[in-house]
């Protein structure tokens, strides 16, 4: 039997090892009854974007719609040959001639944004003051001269206008609407390299008391603004204009990610008070007013933060209705005087000729003071001049015009 079957056992061990490797590499070979396919893994998909495209989320849409609105504002002033640069220079003193006939220099560079179809543009009156020639350059590379419509120092802002046909124009968004944490991009032309976008967030806003300006209701943004950035745009993620950059707080001279700007609320006001007034019309009481602990003290005020009044124009609007000068200001209209800065801004708002309610405080006394608010002169202090506290530690320089 032996002899039959020995021919027989190596056949059979090699044809089970075969069937046991089949069944290892290929085992849909033996039915797909109780073993799953294996399955390609899933693929998984990136999160939608807010405008409902795949991918990662991006501002390409929004800087289209604003940039082309955004401009170069070049100030030039009028120079006479003894005052060009070259006449600082021994080398060429050495062989000049009598005075050479006057030249144009450019002083200044910032930008500038298209606000109206009409020409109109917004930007800073620091860029273009005591400017005599104004060159403004658009995003498509047209270039013309600028006239200036009006400026308004109180809020270093300025209204220049061009005439150009098909004028690309920026929307205005409601600068109210804007909150701690939204998206910013800022829009200008920083060290002349040309057109440039940053982004940042909206770091703060209602910012004041950073000695910029009379009336200071500031965004502050993180976005990246630099010298020649003055005047450009701030704008939201849909491209909306929210503000009008204006100042950075820096120790180099560069973008710290400290930047201001004025709110679009406040420039919008401003525009139209110039193209349809020419002057902006502001309201007046005719007092100033500190709001100072030392000088609450000198006067027996034990609340820190005092707001007092420190002088009264002679038969100005307060003058009439009996303001004196050491009077405590404790509200207007009814409203507790929290903020000066936000007083400050309500009083300008107040249309001349209506009629503001003070409660104030004198020798312990309440009384209540009915003025008519008069016109604000120009080049005139603010109503409140808040100070630094004598105790405070000390300061950092205020922020530079970029």
């Amino acid at each position: 039997m032996r002899r039959f079957l020995a021919p027989l056992i190596w056949p059979a061990i090699c044809g089970v090892l075969l069937a046991l490797l089949l069944v290892d590499h290929v085992p849909q070979l033996i039915g797909s009854g109780d073993r799953a396919t294996p399955q390609a893994p899933a693929t998984v998909q990136a999160p939608a974007a807010p405008n409902g495209q795949t991918g990662p989320a991006g501002y390409a849409d929004a800087v289209a719609r604003a940039a082309p609105a955004v401009v170069t504002v070049s100030s030039m002033k009028q120079l006479s040959g003894e005052e060009t640069p070259l006449m600082n220079d021994p080398f060429y003193r050495q062989f000049r001639h009598p005075p050479t006939n006057a030249t144009e220099q450019p002083i200044n560079l910032g930008s500038g944004v298209i606000v109206s179809a009409e020409g109109y543009i917004l930007t800073n009156n620091h860029v273009i003051r005591s400017a005599d020639e104004i060159e403004v350059t658009l995003a498509d590379g047209r270039t013309t001269t600028a006239s200036v419509v009006g400026t308004d120092p109180d809020t270093d802002l300025a209204v220049l206008k061009i005439s150009l046909d098909n004028l690309p124009t920026i929307a205005l968004a409601d600068s109210t609407q804007i909150r701690t944490g939204d998206i910013a991009l800022a829009i200008g032309n920083p060290f002349n390299v040309g057109q440039t976008v940053t982004s940042g967030i909206i770091s703060a806003v209602g910012r004041a008391r950073l000695g910029l300006s009379a009336y200071e209701n500031f965004i502050q943004t993180d976005a990246s603004i630099n010298p020649g950035n003055s005047g450009g745009a701030l704008v939201n993620a849909e491209g909306a204009l929210i503000g009008i950059n204006t100042a950075i707080f820096s120790r180099s001279g560069g973008s710290q990610g400290i930047g201001f700007a004025i709110p679009t609320n406040v420039a919008r006001s401003v525009l139209e008070d110039i193209v349809t007034q020419g002057q902006v019309v502001r309201g007046w009481l005719g007092i100033e007013a500190q709001q100072e602990m030392p000088l609450a003290r000198s006067l027996n005020f034990n609340t820190p933060g005092s707001v007092v009044v420190t002088s009264v124009v002679p038969n100005g609007p307060a003058a009439s209705a009996g303001v004196r000068v050491g009077d405590r200001i404790l509200a207007i209209d009814g409203a507790p005087l929290l903020d000066p800065n936000a007083a400050i801004n309500e009083i300008a708002d107040a249309r001349p000729g209506t009629i503001i309610a003070l409660i104030l405080d004198r020798g312990g006394h309440r009384l209540e003071a009915r003025i008519t608010v008069g016109v604000r002169p120009p080049n005139l202090p603010t109503i409140f001049n808040p100070l630094q506290s004598s105790d405070s530690g000390e300061q950092n320089a205020p922020p530079t015009p970029p």
